[in-house]
């Protein structure tokens, strides 16, 4: 049975083009993903300066990426939820709160793993 997305090559353009398109659609519908954005760009330097090893550069560059894809993960499951309904609803809010709260999750990660680089560089 054919894939309706194809399958090979194609399959793996078609999905390139809805990731770009999902990229697109957060950053002009999402403005915490901008930000999110524009601090992980900011960081790559800065953890060029701060690492004092590869892995460590990894690692500091990685949880901003994290931050990203649940930010993105969050944004879906709030766009999901404004399309079932606008009105208020207990499980939507749940829904919402709880994707915050695994945004926020991911934040202090990055506290945790910057700050810690941090001690250990100028400690």
């Amino acid at each position: 049975m054919q894939k309706p997305n194809g399958s090979g090559i194609g399959r793996v353009l078609k999905a390139a083009k809805c990731s770009m398109q999902g990229f697109s659609a957060s950053w002009k519908h999402e403005s915490a993903f901008r930000q999110e954005t524009v601090l992980a760009i900011i960081s790559v330097p800065l953890a060029a300066l701060l690492a004092t090893s590869v892995s460590q550069f990894a690692l500091l560059v990685s949880v901003w990426c994290l931050v990203l894809v649940v930010e993105l993960l969050n944004s879906a499951i709030e766009s999901l939820t404004d399309r079932v309904g606008l009105e208020r609803h207990e499980l939507s809010g749940r829904a919402k709160d709880m994707g915050s709260a695994a945004v926020f999750v991911s934040l202090v990660i990055v506290a945790l793993i910057w700050g810690s680089a941090l001690y250990e560089r100028f400690a």
